[in-house]
């Protein structure tokens, strides 16, 4: 996660904020997101907030493009 540090993400994202985004960027909803890992509804919004707020985006789309271009996720 160094590498994304320095390429502009200030806060590298937890294990499981790069779980929730690699679901995020297979198109899965909160909820289906929520059922996968075992965790409620408000925690994945959770998470969704502070991937959005790390990644410097306003919405799942920019996250995911954002995060491609970081070479977070493939």
């Amino acid at each position: 996660m160094a590498a994304a540090a320095a390429a502009g993400v200030p806060d590298p994202l937890t294990s499981r904020e790069r779980q929730v985004l690699a679901l995020l960027a297979q198109g899965r909803a909160n909820r289906d997101i929520a059922a996968e890992l075992v965790v409620t509804l408000d925690t994945v919004k959770r998470h969704v907030s502070h991937i959005l707020a790390k990644l410097g985006v306003v919405n799942r789309t920019e996250a995911v493009a954002r995060a491609r271009e970081l070479n977070l996720i493939p």
